[in-house]
């Protein structure tokens, strides 16, 4: 997908605040049975077509929001990812924002996952 140049510059600037993991730690990570939230920001229907395992849903939309709800613990530890790294690493850049400390976002998202062959879930 072809990105326009000043949402790309609003990714890097969000980058810049934030820590960013890959597939394959967060992959080694679930495979250890590591403690961690696991959220997809992406729009309800990426999710419905598939999405990881271990993930709870809390859209792009919303998450400002209800995360509150769903993860009180500001130091809690939030794994982030979206279809590409982009959305993640925003929501990550605001998560902070709000107080979070432990927010990582997971670049490659989805695509990358699906890519190195990992299993997702349908629905």
């Amino acid at each position: 997908m072809k990105h326009s140049p000043r949402f790309l510059t609003l990714v890097d600037d969000a980058k810049s605040r934030t820590r960013q993991t890959d597939v394959k730690t967060v992959k080694r990570r679930l495979d250890a049975g590591e403690r961690f939230h696991l959220v997809d920001v992406r729009e309800e229907s990426e999710w419905a077509a598939g999405h990881l395992p271990e993930a709870v849903h809390l859209g792009k939309g919303i998450i400002e929001r209800d995360i509150e709800v769903r993860v009180s613990d500001l130091a809690a530890e939030i794994v982030l990812y979206c279809g590409g790294g982009f959305r993640s690493a925003l929501v990550a850049d605001n998560l902070q924002k709000m107080g979070y400390r432990n927010v990582l976002s997971m670049d490659g998202g989805y695509r990358a996952w699906v890519e190195a062959g990992h299993p997702v879930k349908r629905g």
